[in-house]
């Protein structure tokens, strides 16, 4: 069977609506199952406790080792997030929240102007990855969908909506101000700007309902602190689970444990404005994909906290760049090599020797991201976005959405 059969397999599978139902949300009850049967949740009781600490006006950010392992590290307004799960018994809390982080996720992909075999193709290639995801509990899903609704949003002209989501995902894990680099697709970027505010400041004091202001300003002091001390201690420690980017990547192999981040970061920020070099066809509908790819794996790709469940914001725009791509041996052998990377180099698939002593200690997970930017960044500027070949399953017609079938 050669590569170009097995883009005619995944097409045949992903036209099974049943079967990308039951893996995404199969294998991420599974993953999430698995762990609470063990009560292996830690990060959930974190989150579950930023609730409870919020209304007490406890310590947001300091340890608590009586209750759990670690410290919290999200903003005031994840109280609010977390809230309708944090009275539920623990074990049914645990297990909702990840779930819903799952159909949220599914959600966002939905709203993305593809046709319906595109995004189950994108459903289909990410749901190993989201079973890894389910298993740890945190936020990632969430945030991976919030960008994405902010794409979706702003370049349906829904201000309002897409700075819901950059100042929701600002405020609880910082990732989402990265929804900002979808700005210049805004048809009324004055009313963007206003609907920033307006939810930046809702969201600011919307916390101060079940605690107090005093409270509340004091915890965004304390959580700035919190998150400058993390990044301190992943530049300088050598902890395997933590820095999977490209910093860590290159540090590791090269054996450059003292090396600043900024050696990496700074030509990244440089080469992502790039990007907007070519801002005249920011009304191209593939222009705009390679935007949406290149800005979900930024945050991951070059930030020193992202662990190995935080690909889960990566892996969607791995995969959307595929489905925009020829189906040519040489797309298809790369995209295999680079989910195999991705989300299977920290599984057993791959036995745990593999995991415990190639992927986690040489964060294998950074290198086909750091590829694939890379190539997103150049097929950008070279503008490769405006060749005439269709270049997906289904075309993706310029200045209006593909229909959903």
């Amino acid at each position: 069977m050669d590569m170009r059969e097995k883009r005619n397999v995944l097409t045949y599978l992903a036209e099974k609506e049943w079967l990308i139902m039951s893996l995404w949300f199969g294998l991420s009850f599974i993953g999430a199952f698995m762990e609470v049967s063990r009560n292996n949740f830690n990060n959930y009781r974190i989150f579950r406790d930023v609730f409870f600490h919020v209304i007490h006006q406890q310590p947001l950010y300091i340890p608590y080792p009586a209750d759990y392992y670690d410290v919290n590290l999200y903003g005031p307004v994840f109280s609010i997030v977390i809230a309708p799960f944090a009275g539920l018994e623990i074990h049914l809390g645990a297990m909702l929240w990840s779930l819903t982080g799952s159909a949220v996720l599914f959600y966002a992909i939905r709203q993305l102007p593809l046709l319906r075999l595109q995004q189950n193709i994108i459903l289909l290639l990410c749901s190993m990855e989201l079973m890894g995801a389910s298993s740890w509990f945190q936020m990632n899903q969430f945030i991976g969908a919030f960008v994405i609704l902010t794409f979706t949003n702003t370049i349906k002209g829904k201000e309002h909506r897409a700075a819901f989501f950059i100042v929701l995902g600002t405020l609880t894990k910082f990732y989402g101000i990265v929804g900002l680099a979808f700005f210049f697709f805004s048809p009324n970027p004055r009313r963007f700007i206003g609907y920033l505010f307006l939810w930046g400041a809702v969201m600011f004091a919307l916390p101060m309902v079940i605690s107090s202001p005093q409270y509340i300003i004091q915890c965004y002091f304390d959580w700035y602190a919190a998150l400058v001390h993390k990044n301190e201690l992943n530049e300088g420690a050598n902890i395997l689970f933590q820095d999977i980017s490209a910093g860590g990547f290159i540090k590791r192999v090269f054996h450059l444990p003292g090396m600043s981040n900024n050696v990496v970061l700074i030509p990244a920020i440089v080469l992502f404005f790039l990007q907007y070099t070519r801002l005249k066809d920011r009304y191209n509908s593939r222009y705009r994909f390679y935007i949406l790819c290149s800005t979900l794996i930024f945050p991951v790709l070059f930030s020193t906290s992202s662990e190995s469940p935080t690909y889960i914001i990566a892996i969607p725009a791995v995969c959307i760049w595929y489905v925009l791509q020829p189906s040519t041996r040489q797309n298809n052998i790369f995209m295999f090599f680079v989910i195999f990377l991705i989300s299977f180099s920290h599984s057993d698939i791959l036995t745990p020797w593999v995991r415990k002593n190639i992927s986690m200690p040489y964060a294998v997970k950074a290198l086909p991201c750091l590829v694939l930017w890379l190539v997103i960044v150049y097929q950008i500027y070279t503008r490769k976005y405006l060749l005439k070949k269709d270049v997906s399953p289904a075309p993706v017609k310029d200045l209006e959405p593909v229909p959903v079938l």
